[in-house]
């Protein structure tokens, strides 16, 4: 059996910390994890002014350059349009993206509509520069199949999310992102990003292969063995 690296990328306001239950069954396996923080999440403590999407995909890019061998990145909700860009800017480094219930978007679009249509939900720095759900808003969008001590975990770990890295539209080419192959794990309960819109997303840009989970937008947490196996099969 070959020896795969996964970089697990996180969505808006989680850290690595999201994937705790996942990453021992690839280790399991005999292989290579990272889980990193993005700028301002978690552990890393850049002030909120300084991130932008081009920050994360520059904390990403650093983590693959240090692998040998090209990785399997995969992208949770809003870290899809991260792995995007970082395939746009080094497609000979990652063998597959996987986009986990994520924003699957085109060259030139953002996620400024997504964020205009949460406004309601969410609250708002004095600046605007950034925003955090609303407290009782948190378990039914990201959680809602998820056991309590997992809610209360999570909504303990949560960090505000910068505007700004909903407003930046991405740079996408045929050459260099269109190159590397997609797989798309679609979550058929998921509240934050809908069946319907992410069934849309991998039907613009269509994938390779589409695996189906009945769960809410957090399986990492809900079905952590069943996501896993998912992974791991894409090494084989």
């Amino acid at each position: 059996m070959r020896v795969a690296t996964y970089v697990l990328v996180h969505g808006g306001c989680h850290g690595s910390w999201c994937w705790d239950k996942v990453a021992p069954f690839l280790k399991a396996k005999g292989h290579i994890v990272e889980t990193p923080n993005l700028p301002g999440h978690g552990r890393d403590k850049t002030p909120i002014h300084e991130v932008t999407l081009q920050a994360c995909v520059g904390k990403v890019s650093e983590i693959i350059r240090a692998h040998s061998e090209p990785v399997i990145l995969v992208g949770h909700s809003i870290g899809g349009i991260v792995i995007s860009q970082v395939a746009e800017q080094i497609p000979e480094r990652i063998e597959l993206l996987v986009y986990l219930t994520a924003d699957l978007l085109k060259n030139g679009e953002s996620l400024e509509p997504v964020l205009e249509s949460f406004r309601p939900l969410l609250d708002f720095s004095e600046d605007k520069s950034s925003f955090s759900i609303k407290s009782e808003s948190v378990a039914d969008l990201f959680y809602n199949d998820c056991s309590p001590g997992d809610v209360e975990r999570a909504k303990a770990l949560l960090v505000p999310e910068a505007t700004a890295v909903f407003k930046e539209p991405l740079h996408l080419s045929d050459k260099q992102f269109g190159r590397v192959p997609r797989v798309f794990i679609q979550c058929l309960r998921d509240q934050t990003i809908p069946p319907q819109l992410q069934k849309a997303m991998y039907t613009a840009t269509p994938c390779a292969k589409v695996f189906s989970m009945n769960t809410g937008h957090s399986p990492f947490l809900s079905a952590p063995e069943q996501l896993a196996a998912c992974l791991l099969s894409l090494a084989d």
